[in-house]
């Protein structure tokens, strides 16, 4: 595997992805390691501008369009993505598996276009490893609940939640070993402290 590796972290509302990231970039930006770390939707200038119309309360958009933004989103951060390629490590907050999970397993969006145009977008991109964050129904909207703002994503039924998560977790059974599955329920110093050790490993 590259040192310079695409890592990606995944998983549904509240389940600690977007702190261990930002754990992640704390840890490599101690010990000097090039990187760069995006989100989806977001990321790049005009991939930001997309979040926000994505995620407004005020935004009523069908499933269809959900999925063209989410993928508009990507578009404008493939540049960036192999801009830095072989040069830095890439962290993502969210990515493929995330529009599989919510628009197809969630939404029931037709799984080949998704697949037709992130095999457009990506081209030669390749993800090197996934971290799978999983929580509970009670953890999950506990942590929602001390959010002062909520998204429209942050709002949807815990069945909607159950899809995606159990869609992530058919995604994983296709390459498990490109996985590392966290438990998101147990002490958040325990999976902080795997996942670093795991990162060393890739890097």
């Amino acid at each position: 595997m590259s040192k310079k590796p695409i890592i990606v972290f995944e998983g549904i509302e509240g389940s600690g992805k977007s702190f261990h990231i930002n754990s992640v970039a704390k840890y490599l930006k101690k010990h000097k390691k090039s990187f760069i770390k995006i989100r989806e939707p977001g990321g790049s200038n005009n991939s930001e501008k997309i979040r926000n119309l994505i995620l407004n309360n005020k935004s009523t958009f069908n499933k269809n369009t959900d999925l063209l933004l989410y993928l508009a989103a990507r578009s404008e951060n493939i540049k960036l993505i192999k801009e830095n390629i072989g040069k830095k490590i890439i962290l993502i907050d969210r990515f493929v598996d995330s529009t599989t999970a919510y628009q197809h397993y969630g939404m029931g969006v037709d799984l080949n276009i998704i697949k037709t145009i992130n095999n457009f977008l990506l081209k030669n991109i390749k993800i090197s490893f996934t971290f799978l964050n999983l929580v509970n129904k009670k953890n999950m909207f506990l942590r929602l609940s001390k959010r002062k703002n909520l998204n429209r994503y942050d709002k949807f039924d815990n069945t909607f939640y159950s899809k995606v998560q159990n869609g992530f977790l058919k995604i994983l059974k296709k390459s498990p070993k490109k996985y590392m599955v966290v438990n998101s329920n147990l002490d958040i110093k325990i999976n902080q402290k795997l996942i670093i050790t795991k990162i060393d490993k890739l890097i």
